[in-house]
């Protein structure tokens, strides 16, 4: 059996009737082998509630007819599934070879270093104690010819700097603050 570098969190998520609509599309896409749903089910569960539980994986199993190793071998393979929630924002790095020899592996740790992500959430994933920001190292961004690069959230910045770190956290603030006004 697979041990996950962490125990997974129980999860007590609630599905609505979108949700499992949305399963049931995924699931008719693989009339031959249900299994073959497990992992675009195991995004669509970390999409709609941030992270991967106890829960999901025994959800998942029983939905596809497996047992709950089988989603647990995907949960703890695949560095991209959370078994812990991320923060609010979200900072991934690209750490293959064009990246790291322009400096994504000091930019990682500066990031970390500005946002407080101490907090190890699993698979290398790093959370600030509040909760607000996580840092990880990925695999390749397809950014090479423009290293380093990182995506927050889901958009890419491409000669990522700590500068461009800055600017995103300043946005997110002034958001934040239009928002609350």
């Amino acid at each position: 059996m697979v041990a996950p570098e962490q125990p997974l969190l129980p999860g007590e998520e609630v599905l609505g009737p979108e949700f499992e609509r949305k399963a049931e599309e995924i699931i008719g896409q693989y009339p031959a082998s249900r299994r073959s749903a497990s992992l675009p089910l195991l995004h669509l569960w970390q999409e709609e509630f941030g992270f991967l539980s106890e829960r999901a994986v025994e959800w998942i199993s029983t939905k596809l007819g497996l047992k709950p190793i089988h989603i647990l071998e995907l949960v703890t393979f695949y560095p991209m599934l959370h078994v812990r929630p991320s923060g609010r924002i979200n900072f991934k790095v690209c750490r293959t070879l064009s990246c790291a020899l322009a400096g994504s592996h000091e930019l990682f740790a500066q990031i970390r270093a500005r946002c407080g992500a101490t907090v190890a959430a699993g698979h290398g994933i790093y959370v600030s104690p509040d909760g607000s920001y996580s840092v990880e190292f990925v695999e390749c961004l397809a950014a090479c010819g423009s290293a380093p690069a990182m995506m927050v959230d889901e958009e890419e910045f491409e000669r990522a700097t700590i500068d461009t770190v800055e600017r995103i956290l300043a946005e997110s603030r002034e958001k934040e603050a239009a928002q609350g006004a």
